[in-house]
């Protein structure tokens, strides 16, 4: 009796450890995607609207990085104070969700 407990436990322990692989490599596959798409620019060929918008929506944001892809969507690196983030924009100033 104590084997065939000893062997679920061990079949289930198994299991559970290659399923936790796949997700991850996985994950990161999905993320090199993204990050693979957008080409860095300088903060200066920002269009006006997306520079008005990110002031708009985060009053005293500073603009680190820039990125654009061939959808003419923009990828920012911003920063508030201490805090940092990444906003997504369109070439008129939209917000997009990613």
């Amino acid at each position: 009796m104590k084997k065939i407990v000893l062997s679920a436990a061990i079949v289930l322990a198994s299991l559970s450890i290659y399923a936790t692989t796949i997700t991850s490599s996985v994950e990161a596959n999905i993320e090199a995607g993204v990050q693979a798409e957008y080409t860095e620019i300088s903060a200066d060929t920002v269009p006006a609207a997306v520079k008005k918008a990110l002031e708009t929506a985060y009053p005293g944001a500073k603009l680190v990085k820039a990125y654009v892809n061939d959808k003419k969507e923009y990828k920012l690196d911003i920063s508030v104070g201490d805090q940092k983030a990444t906003v997504y924009s369109d070439v008129n100033g939209n917000w997009l969700k990613i």
